[in-house]
């Protein structure tokens, strides 16, 4: 095996790890558990995911708990504070109570207010079904659908860092050469986000770049290949240009979502590109869905 396999195979492996992680807070994570998923000996896994990851095991599995839940009490505004601690395996709300304090400085429902001044007066959702209330972005009003899709396999480039014109960048400079090195332009493409920059420090954030794979693909530089989850989506349409995404995903996710009847499950969030979708060379311009895992509340 060369060194580039054998780096290779050790990000997958530590990938595998982070998505049984998001899968299961809801659970106890034990160490042996998690070595177990990434097939290394549990006596070294601790060392390895605190080099990995830049911070111990026990570290980021706190971490993840309590930004999910804080996502969940902002998008779930009639979520009590006890409900999204134990959601996200906390044993107590005073156990969650600190570990959100410690990371953001002020309690759950100081913070949520603070985030979504208006969600008080909501009103009650109806009976026999989601009932969106409709916000503007981008001066156009929201188009969201309930859509299905199926499992998708794809193969995907991950970055770490700032979202924004960096992301930009990296589909520019290290995703397009390797797309079309591989000819792979005629295929479908994703952009995955695993974090909200808004509560994730922007340094932690995750990314995927990602392109439609046949079963039989076998990716390359650093590429890997994965199952991206079928099911229910809310499906945003976007036209426009990129610094108009994150208000688009903000629209989505504080004025839609809270009011829809549905909340988030573990399965990702992404945005789709559809092989024919418009772009404007000259602008910057493009259209893609954004899309957001759902089930009902």
């Amino acid at each position: 095996m060369t060194t580039r396999d054998s780096r290779s195979e050790y990000e997958w492996r530590m990938h595998k790890v982070l998505a049984h992680i998001d899968a299961h807070l809801d659970q106890p994570l034990e160490l042996a558990e998690l070595a177990d998923v990434a097939h290394f000996s549990t006596f070294h896994f601790h060392r390895l995911f605190a080099a990995w990851m830049d911070e111990t095991l026990g570290d980021y599995v706190r971490r993840r708990r309590v930004e999910v839940a804080a996502l969940r009490l902002q998008t779930q505004p009639r979520l009590s504070v006890l409900e999204a601690a134990l959601s996200v395996g906390f044993g107590s709300g005073e156990a969650f109570s600190r570990a959100f304090r410690s990371r953001f400085g002020s309690s759950p429902s100081a913070w949520r207010a603070n985030r979504n001044p208006d969600q008080d007066g909501l009103p009650d959702l109806p009976k026999n079904g989601p009932s969106p209330r409709i916000a503007p972005y981008a001066r156009e009003p929201m188009n969201v659908q309930i859509i299905s899709r199926p499992p998708t396999l794809i193969a995907y480039l991950r970055y770490t860092g700032p979202f924004g014109a960096p992301v930009g960048a990296f589909w520019q400079e290290q995703v397009a050469p390797w797309i079309g090195a591989h000819k792979l332009w005629h295929r479908a493409r994703y952009g995955i986000s695993y974090d909200d920059p808004s509560i994730t420090p922007p340094e932690q954030c995750r990314y995927d770049a990602c392109v439609e794979v046949d079963e039989d693909f076998t990716p390359t530089g650093g590429f890997q290949k994965t199952t991206l989850p079928g099911g229910r989506y809310a499906a945003l349409a976007y036209r426009g240009t990129p610094d108009g995404i994150l208000p688009a995903w903000n629209a989505l996710l504080r004025d839609w979502l809270p009011a829809s009847g549905f909340q988030f499950d573990h399965r990702p969030a992404f945005e789709y590109y559809p092989v024919a979708n418009a772009y404007d060379a000259a602008t910057g311009a493009f259209e893609c869905q954004i899309c957001i895992p759902i089930a009902p509340l």
